[in-house]
C-alpha cells in the first residue's frame, strides 16, 4: 500500500495542491490527506468538480479530481465538451469499484467493466496506479509531463492502495449574513443582448466574465469580443463551479458570472457549493426567460422555481431579485463596493438577436487568452 502522506506530498512537489471532488471508499485516505493539508473543494457532484478544478486550472493553479468510477459517468459532459474543447488538463483519481473477478456491490458490476473503456472513448491518458511508492512517484511525473501538454491524465486506483489516513476535525461555515432583496417594482423583460450589454459596460480592468453555453455566450461575442471573456460551450450547467473555481483561485481578480435558468436547473447543487465556500469576488448574474433558448425556445420549468430564495438559503450572503435595467446596474455596482459573493435574478424577454453569429475563435484559443489575461495581472492569492 502506498504511504498516503508521501504520495501526497509528491503531488503538491509536483505543484498539484488544489483538489475538489466527491468521496469514494477507495480514496478516502487521499480525499482526507487533501481536505487536511491542501486546498480542497466539497464538490456536490462528479461534474462540478471537474468544473470547479477546471476554473481553478485557468486560475493558475495545477487543479486534481478525485472520484468514484460511478462519479465518472456523471463528470463525462464536461470532461468531453469543457476539457477538451477548451484543452484545459486535469490530473485525476477514480476508483475501480465493480473490478472483475472482485466482489462489490451489484451496482458497480457493469461500471466496473466500463471504467477504462470509457476513459479510451474520452481519449484521456490513463493508467492503473501502482502499489509501490517508488513506481507511484515516477507515475506522477509521466502524468505531469501529459499535463503539461494539455491533456488530461486519470489514474484508475484498484481496493487497497493507499495506507489509512485519518481526517482531522472540520469546522463547518455557516453564512452570518443572508440578505433576500426584492426591489419593487414591474419586470421591464429587457432583451438578453441589452442587460449583457449593461453588464459589459460595468466591467473593469480586473473583471473576467464568463457567459453560459448557448445564446448568452453569442450575444456577449458579438457585444464586445474580449480578452477577458469567457463562451462556454457545451457543459450545460457548470459555468458558476467554473467560476467559483477560478474566483477561489484569483482573489484579485472580479469574476462575473453569467447564467441562464435551463443551466442552473441542470446542476443547482452547485449552489450549495458556491454558497459554503463563498469567494466574495464573485457575482453570479441568472437571466430567466423560461426557455431553452438556443434550442428553439422549449420552456424550462424556471416559473416553478424561486431562484432567490434557493441561493440565500444555500447560502449566499445576498441574493436579490431585481426587475429593471437601473436596478441592475445599481447591484452590480452595489457588489463591487460590498466585496461579497453576490446572485442576481432578473427575468428576460425570450428570443435572441437576430441572425446571430457564432465565436470565430476555436474554445482553446478563448482560453489561451484568457489566461494570458489573467496573468498579466501579477498578484496570484491562494484558495483560502
Amino acid at each position: 500500500m502506498l504511504n498516503t502522506v508521501e504520495f501526497g506530498e509528491k503531488l503538491k512537489e509536483l505543484g498539484y495542491d488544489f483538489f475538489s471532488g466527491v468521496p469514494c471508499s477507495f480514496l478516502k485516505s487521499l480525499i482526507n490527506y487533501a481536505i487536511n493539508d491542501c486546498n480542497y473543494i466539497h464538490a456536490a457532484n462528479e461534474g462540478d468538480a471537474i468544473a470547479i478544478s477546471s476554473g481553478s486550472k485557468i486560475g493558475g493553479k495545477k487543479s486534481v479530481v478525485l472520484m468514484q468510477n460511478s462519479g465518472l459517468m456523471n463528470a463525462v459532459s464536461p470532461l468531453v465538451s469543457l476539457n477538451a474543447p477548451f484543452k484545459i488538463p486535469l490530473l485525476g483519481f477514480v476508483s475501480l469499484r465493480g473490478e472483475p473477478g472482485i466482489s462489490d456491490e451489484p451496482q458497480h458490476e457493469l461500471t466496473g467493466k466500463i471504467t477504462t473503456d470509457l476513459l479510451e472513448l474520452m481519449e484521456i491518458k490513463w493508467g492503473y496506479l501502482s502499489k509501490d511508492i517508488v513506481k507511484a512517484k515516477q507515475q506522477l511525473e509521466e502524468a505531469d509531463e501529459w499535463i503539461k501538454k494539455d491533456q488530461s491524465f486519470f489514474f484508475v486506483v484498484k481496493k487497497g492502495t493507499f495506507q489509512s489516513e485519518a481526517l482531522k476535525a472540520q469546522e463547518s461555515r455557516t453564512s452570518l449574513i443572508r440578505k433576500k432583496e426584492d426591489e419593487p417594482s414591474a419586470d421591464e423583460m429587457p432583451t438578453r443582448y441589452d442587460v449583457l450589454s449593461v453588464i459589459n459596460t460595468l466591467k473593469d480592468e480586473n473583471t473576467v466574465q464568463l457567459a453560459t453555453t448557448g445564446k448568452t455566450g453569442r450575444e456577449l461575442f458579438e457585444i464586445e469580443d474580449a480578452d477577458h471573456n469567457l463562451y462556454m460551450v457545451g457543459s450545460m450547467g457548470c459555468i458558476s463551479s467554473l467560476g467559483l473555481g477560478l474566483a477561489l483561485s484569483r482573489k484579485d481578480l472580479n469574476c462575473v458570472v453569467i447564467d441562464g435558468d435551463g443551466s442552473l436547473l441542470m446542476r443547482m447543487g452547485s449552489l450549495a457549493t458556491n454558497g459554503y465556500y463563498q469567494p466574495s469576488n464573485m457575482l453570479h448574474i441568472l437571466l430567466d426567460n423560461n426557455s431553452h433558448d438556443s434550442t428553439g425556445g422549449q420552456k424550462t420549468v424556471s416559473h416553478n422555481t424561486n431562484f432567490v430564495d434557493i441561493a440565500a438559503s444555500s447560502g449566499y450572503p445576498f441574493a436579490r431579485y431585481i426587475h429593471t435595467m437601473d436596478q441592475l446596474k445599481s447591484a452590480i455596482k452595489q457588489w463591487k463596493e460590498d466585496q461579497r459573493l453576490t446572485f442576481i435574478y432578473m427575468k428576460i424577454a425570450k428570443g435572441s438577436k437576430e441572425k446571430l453569429g457564432r465565436p470565430t475563435l476555436k474554445p482553446y484559443e478563448v482560453k489561451n487568452r484568457l489566461e494570458k489575461f489573467i496573468n498579466s495581472h501579477k498578484k496570484s492569492c491562494d484558495c483560502f
